[in-house]
C-alpha cells in the first residue's frame, strides 16, 4: 500500500506532528513557515531548506543525472519512460542528501521536497518558461504529471522518496516580464477544462505532497493568496491535504505589483489566512507580529506548520525513521553508469523526425565527409535548458557525430554564426562565418545544421543571460542569422538536415520547404550528441511526438496577454499549422487493425478501445497509439487527446492495445463549473496522429474514426 493510500499512517503522522507544533514557541513555529526553516534543537528538529528543484534531474547541487528537458520528455509521450526517469532522479537525490546531511549541509538545494512538476499548459509558443512544461495538452500534461509524481515521491507504505510539487497553480503562462503585476483574466470554461485538469490529477491521483503558488494574479486574486484557488477549489473541492509553498517573493508583490494589498503585512496575513503555508522568500517572518496583532490567528499558524512537520515526518527528516528504506541509499548511487546509458535511452526516444525525403538514416559507408554547421553544434546549454544540474560528461551534437563516425569519416564544423547576433567576433564584419559555411560545404557529402535556441534566449524571466524579451520569444523566427545560415547551406547543392534544438515552436516553414530533412532533437540532455547522432545513422529509429503545435507564425495567434483559448492549441484553433501536435514520422512503419469499441453508447462506466498494432516496417521502432473523441455539436473544441498508449515492436511484430476512455472522456465544462456528457453523437478517433487535415498532409497517421451515442446526460461537479 502506497503512503498516499494509507490514512491510518498519515493520521499517525498528524498526531506526531502536533505534538511537536504544541511544544514549539510562537517564534519557533514561525521559523518553520520560511523555505529555510530553522532548527528546533530541543525538539530534535534539524534546519532545512524547502528549495529544491528536479526537474529534469537534481538541479543546482553539483553532479547528477541531466535528462532531457521536460518538454523534450513529452515528446516520447511515454508514461512509464516518465516515472522511470524520476524514479532515477529520486534515488540521485536521495543520494546526495544522505551524503550532504552526513556532513552537515542543509544548504538551499540540499533537501528532499523538489518543486517540480511545472504542470502549466503551453497554450503560447512565446511564452519562455514553456520548455518546463510537458506541453499544451491537458490530458497529456495530467497523465505525464502523474506519473512524474509518483516515481518522485515511490510506493513505500510508510515514506515518501522525496516530495514532489505541482506548479504554478493556475493559469500560468506568460508574459514573464509583467508576471509580478499581470492578471490572468479567464472564463469558467477554460478554467477547468484547459488549466486546472493537470493540478486535480497531481493532487486526486497522484496525492502530489505540495502545490505552489503563481506569481499572477487570477481572475483579480494574486494566485499565492487566492481564497478562490488555494480555500474553494484545492483544498476544499480536491481535498488537498499537503502544503502550499509561494513561488519565490511572490507574496511581496501583492503590495508592490498586484496592489491588493497596502503593506508586507498585510500581504503575509492574505497568503497565510488564504491556505499558503512557506513563504519562498524573507516576508514570513512578519507572521510574528501578524499573529500578536490578531491578523493571523495562531490556530492557522498551527495548522501550517502541522503540515510542514507532516512533510517532513513522510519523508523521515524528522523523528524516529530508523525503519526509513531510503536511508540506505548512499552516495555511489548518484549519477551511475546506468543512469547515464538510460538517459541516452531517454534521448532516443524523444527526437521527432519532422521531416524525411529519404535522406535518413544516413549510411556511414556511402558517406566520406560530414559537414557540422550550427551556433547549437557545439553549444552545452542547447543541451540541457534551464532548472538543470551538472552532469559529469557532456556530449554535443559535434561530438556525439565525431564519436560515431570515429577516424572512417572526415568532419568538417562551422560554427556558422552567433545563436543570435549578426556575428561571431565582436571586431568582425556581419556574417562573417560564411566564407567558412562555404568551405564546409563544398567538401562534404552531407550536410548538418543544427539550429534553433537555447536556454539563454527562452527561460524564466530574471534568469541569467536571458537576452530576448525577459526570456520570452518576440516572435517565432529562428534568431540571428541561422536562417541565413540554412538558405547559404541549401543553396550549396549538397543534402541539408536541420537538427533544431531549443524547447517552443519556430516557424520553420522554409526548412521544411527546401530541406531534406529535419529533426527536433529539443533540449536532449547531457548524453543529446551521442542520442542523436544514433538516430541520424540508424541505430534507433525516432519516434518522439510533438507535444505543442508549431504555427507558421504569430499572425493568427491572439494577443499574449489573452488567456481565452479561442484560436490556441491543437484544440480550439481553426488555421492549418506547420506541424500538428501528436506528430512525428519513423523510420518504420506501423499499421493499425482490428480497433474497435467495447461498446456504441456512452454510460458512467466508459468504454474500452482495442486495436491490433503491427510493425509492417524493416526496422524496430516505437509508436504512440492516440485516441481522441470530438463532441459533435456546435461550439465544441476540435478532437482532442484522451487516450494514449506507447508500443515498442519489432519488424513484423503486432500487440493488441487496449485503452480506457473514462465516461469523463466525452464531457466538457461549462460556465457553471460542472463537466457534462450532452446527450448526441461522440466521434472516437484511433490512429498514430491527430485526425487532422495537416498530420494527413504529412504523413498517413492510421486514424479510424468511430461513432458512439450519449443517450443520457452525466455530469459531475469539478
Amino acid at each position: 500500500m502506497e503512503l498516499a493510500q494509507n490514512q491510518e499512517q498519515l493520521e499517525k503522522y498528524r498526531e506526531q506532528a502536533k505534538a511537536l507544533v504544541a511544544q514549539m514557541t510562537l517564534e519557533e513555529k514561525v521559523g518553520q513557515t520560511l523555505n529555510w526553516a530553522k532548527a528546533v534543537d530541543r525538539l530534535g528538529i534539524k534546519a532545512y531548506n524547502w528549495w529544491n528543484e528536479a526537474l529534469h534531474g537534481v538541479a543546482r547541487a553539483g553532479v547528477a543525472t541531466v535528462f532531457p528537458q521536460a518538454i523534450t520528455m513529452a515528446c516520447a509521450f511515454d508514461e512509464d519512460m516518465i516515472e522511470k526517469v524520476s524514479d532515477v532522479i529520486s534515488t540521485e537525490g536521495r543520494a546526495k542528501y544522505n551524503m550532504q546531511q552526513k556532513y552537515g549541509d542543509t544548504d538551499i538545494y540540499k533537501g528532499l521536497t523538489f518543486w517540480s512538476p511545472n504542470v502549466n499548459i503551453f497554450r503560447d509558443p512565446r511564452w519562455g518558461r514553456g520548455h518546463e512544461t510537458f506541453g499544451e495538452d491537458p490530458f497529456l500534461t495530467s497523465r505525464l504529471g502523474v506519473r512524474f509524481i509518483q516515481g518522485l515521491q515511490g510506493h513505500d507504505a510508510k515514506y515518501m522518496k522525496a516530495a514532489a510539487c505541482a506548479k504554478h497553480f493556475a493559469v500560468h503562462s506568460g508574459p514573464e516580464d509583467i508576471r509580478h503585476s499581470f492578471d490572468a483574466v479567464v472564463n469558467n470554461t477554460d478554467l477547468y477544462e484547459t488549466y486546472l485538469p493537470a493540478f486535480k490529477a497531481c493532487v486526486q491521483e497522484a496525492k502530489v505532497e505540495a502545490v505552489m503558488g503563481a506569481y499572477n494574479r487570477t481572475n483579480g486574486e494574486a494566485c499565492n493568496g487566492s481564497k478562490t484557488l488555494l480555500q474553494d477549489i484545492l483544498r476544499g473541492k480536491w481535498g488537498f491535504r499537503g502544503h502550499v509553498v509561494s513561488d519565490c517573493w511572490a507574496i511581496k508583490d501583492f503590495h508592490e505589483g498586484h496592489h491588493v494589498t497596502n503593506t508586507p503585512m498585510e500581504s503575509v496575513a492574505l497568503a497565510a489566512n488564504s491556505g499558503c503555508d512557506v513563504n519562498c522568500g524573507d516576508l514570513f517572518p512578519l507572521l510574528t507580529d501578524c499573529v500578536k496583532q490578531g491578523m493571523v490567528s495562531e490556530e492557522r499558524l498551527d495548522e501550517m506548520v502541522t503540515v510542514l512537520m507532516m512533510a517532513r515526518l513522510k519523508l523521515g527528516t524528522v523523528g524516529d525513521a530508523h525503519d526509513n528504506p531510503y536511508n540506505a541509499i548512499d552516495y555511489t548511487q548518484n549519477n551511475t553508469t546506468a543512469s547515464e546509458k538510460f538517459n541516452c535511452a531517454v534521448s532516443e526516444k524523444c527526437a521527432v523526425l519532422l521531416k524525411n525525403d529519404g535522406i535518413l538514416p544516413l549510411k556511414k559507408g556511402a558517406i566520406k565527409s560530414i559537414g557540422v554547421i550550427g551556433p547549437n553544434a557545439n553549444n552545452r546549454r542547447a543541451l540541457v535548458g534551464n532548472y538543470e544540474g551538472t552532469a559529469s560528461r557532456y556530449v554535443t551534437i559535434l561530438e556525439g557525430i565525431q564519436d560515431y563516425v570515429g577516424e572512417d569519416v572526415r568532419v568538417y564544423y562551422s560554427e556558422g554564426c552567433h545563436l543570435c547576433k549578426d556575428k561571431v567576433e565582436n571586431l568582425g564584419i556581419v556574417d562573417d562565418r560564411n566564407s567558412e559555411i562555404r568551405g564546409v560545404c563544398e567538401n562534404s557529402d552531407v550536410v548538418i545544421c543544427v539550429m534553433g535556441l537555447d536556454s539563454g534566449l527562452e527561460g524564466e524571466e530574471g534568469d541569467q543571460g536571458n537576452q530576448y524579451a525577459s526570456g520570452d520569444k518576440p516572435d517565432l523566427k529562428l534568431p540571428g542569422l541561422q536562417q541565413h545560415v540554412l538558405e547559404t547551406a541549401a543553396a550549396c547543392g549538397k543534402p541539408v538536415i536541420m537538427v533544431l534544438m531549443g524547447g517552443s515552436a519556430l516557424d520553420i516553414s522554409w526548412s521544411q520547404e527546401h530541406l531534406n530533412g529535419i529533426l527536433y532533437a529539443g533540449y536532449p540532455g547531457a548524453q543529446g550528441g551521442k542520442a542523436v547522432a544514433r538516430i541520424l545513422f540508424g541505430d534507433v529509429s525516432p519516434e518522439g511526438k510533438l507535444p505543442v503545435t508549431f504555427y507558421e507564425n504569430t499572425e493568427d495567434l491572439p494577443a499574449f496577454t489573452d488567456y481565452n483559448m479561442k484560436g490556441r492549441t491543437y484544440r480550439y484553433m481553426t488555421t492549418k499549422p506547420l506541424y500538428p501536435f501528436g506528430y512525428g514520422l519513423s523510420y518504420t512503419k506501423f499499421t493499425l487493425s482490428d480497433v474497435r469499441l467495447s461498446k456504441d453508447a456512452v454510460t458512467a462506466e466508459g468504454i474500452t478501445v482495442k486495436a491490433r498494432i503491427t510493425n509492417t516496417g524493416s526496422v524496430a521502432g516505437g509508436e504512440s497509439v492516440q485516441v481522441y473523441v470530438k463532441a459533435e455539436r456546435e461550439g465544441t473544441p476540435n478532437p482532442q487527446l484522451k487516450g494514449l498508449k506507447k508500443v515498442f515492436l519489432q519488424p513484423g511484430e503486432s500487440k493488441d492495445v487496449e485503452i480506457v476512455l473514462p465516461a469523463e472522456s466525452f464531457g466538457l465544462y461549462e460556465e457553471d463549473c460542472r463537466r457534462y456528457v450532452r446527450t448526441g453523437d461522440y466521434t472516437v478517433y484511433v490512429g498514430c496522429g491527430q485526425p487532422d487535415q495537416r498530420t494527413k498532409e504529412l504523413t498517413d497517421p492510421q486514424i479510424t474514426a468511430l461513432q458512439v451515442k450519449a443517450a443520457e446526460e452525466i455530469s459531475w461537479d469539478c
